[in-house]
């Protein structure tokens, strides 16, 4: 952006304080002739920084209208949503001028987002926002917002689907080998009471990137690091998730896991853990 002709000004005057050479230019006239240079110098330079501006804002107009979207700049414009507010006119960015960083944090309601594109070329914009800590879908008036957002901004001819779903439901069968001498019989931790074994389930499926891939086999090493589970086994999974254009609430039927899958909705939900098995570990058996 171009400095203001004062701040040029100041800045030649600076550096001709700075130079011995110049000690004699000691008058503070206005009209001194010495200072008059400088002002037309400043003018000068400043001209040229303005006519840098343009030439920069006339190349970014040219490179936004010419250059195809990337599946990255699709998930960076979903999580820049801004409800309740307008773009600004024929552009894709919004004018947050007079917008406060409490107002800007609560306009931005997606808080997750992943792009894909499916085998026929559609662009697949998974969302999901965020209630005390959880994940979850954004209202269906939002979810219109959203649409007619993305519809401004996408490139033409591009075909947008948004997955705005409740979160994919996880079946997990599980036998637990554990030590007696650091759980009980129902999985409870002696010492403290907790459940460590759903508590490491539950911390490993949220750390998952958001539509980041679950592996059976890195659920079990997670597992194997909770102090009184010996041998964790993973029986079977199965996850299901909402059947596209059917509603919004309707599960198919549950799908077997084969090593690993990604959620459609983009994450996890556990349905419940009473089909987990423990079992004491004897080593001397």
């Amino acid at each position: 952006m171009a400095r203001s002709i004062e701040q040029i000004q100041n800045e030649i005057i600076s550096a001709k304080e700075s130079n011995s050479d110049l000690a004699e230019l000691t008058s503070t006239s206005k009209t001194a002739v010495w200072r008059l240079i400088t002002f037309v110098i400043a003018f000068s330079i400043y001209a040229l920084e303005k006519l840098f501006d343009i030439h920069k804002a006339e190349t970014d107009d040219k490179i936004s209208l010419l250059k195809p979207h990337t599946a990255r700049w699709y998930r960076q414009k979903a999580l820049a949503f801004q409800y309740g507010y307008p773009l600004v006119t024929d552009s894709d960015v919004y004018d947050n001028s007079n917008v406060s960083e409490d107002q800007l944090e609560l306009s931005r309601i997606v808080k997750y987002s992943a792009v894909t594109e499916s085998d026929n070329g559609t662009v697949i914009v998974k969302i999901a926002t965020e209630n005390d800590g959880v994940l979850s879908p954004i209202s269906d008036v939002q979810k219109t917002s959203f649409e007619t957002y993305i519809r401004e901004i996408k490139d033409a001819g591009v075909n947008i689907n948004t997955i705005n779903f409740l979160p994919d439901k996880l079946y997990l069968n599980m036998t637990v080998y554990f030590s007696p001498l650091i759980l009980d019989a129902q999985g409870n931790s002696i010492i403290s009471g907790g459940k460590p074994v759903e508590e490491a389930i539950t911390q490993y499926l949220k750390e998952l990137p958001f539509n980041g891939e679950l592996i059976l086999a890195h659920l079990v090493d997670r597992l194997q690091e909770v102090e009184g589970v010996l041998i964790p086994q993973v029986d079977s999974a199965q996850s299901s998730w909402i059947e596209e254009n059917i509603d919004s609430s309707t599960y198919g039927a549950p799908v077997a896991i084969i090593a690993k899958v990604i959620p459609t909705s983009g994450y996890f939900e556990v349905v419940n853990f009473d089909n987990i098995k423990y079992v004491v570990y004897d080593r001397y058996k």
